[in-house]
């Protein structure tokens, strides 16, 4: 039995914070990387000298999941998604992001 005053249930919102949250950890790693490979970036991130570059990164990359948080669940809010696509993207987002945090891995692609 249904009733017809019940809203449908969306998965929009849930979709934007999955994605979200990768799109930030693929943010830390590309700005991890940029902070180790080049000097001038590393000393544009140093917002707290103890820590060097890592403050910056880690604070950018908070402020960037946050914003592409807010937009996307604003833009879904209402929508329904393909989970499979958003999973699928969130994943490869994800391992990026911990890969470019790696630091064997950073060193390869800086040739070190």
């Amino acid at each position: 039995m249904t009733d017809a005053n019940q809203t449908p249930i969306t998965n929009g919102p849930g979709a934007a914070a999955i994605l979200a949250a990768s799109a930030g950890c693929f943010a830390l790693g590309v700005l991890a990387l940029a902070g180790d490979a080049s000097p001038p970036i590393a000393a544009m991130l140093k917002v707290w000298k103890p820590t060097g570059p890592l403050s910056g990164v880690t604070d950018v990359a908070i402020l960037l999941w946050l914003v592409i948080w807010f937009a996307l669940n604003r833009l879904w809010k209402q929508r329904t998604v393909n989970m499979a696509t958003i999973n699928l993207a969130s994943v490869a987002l994800f391992v990026v992001g911990i890969l470019l945090t790696f630091p064997p891995f950073m060193d390869l692609l800086q040739g070190k």
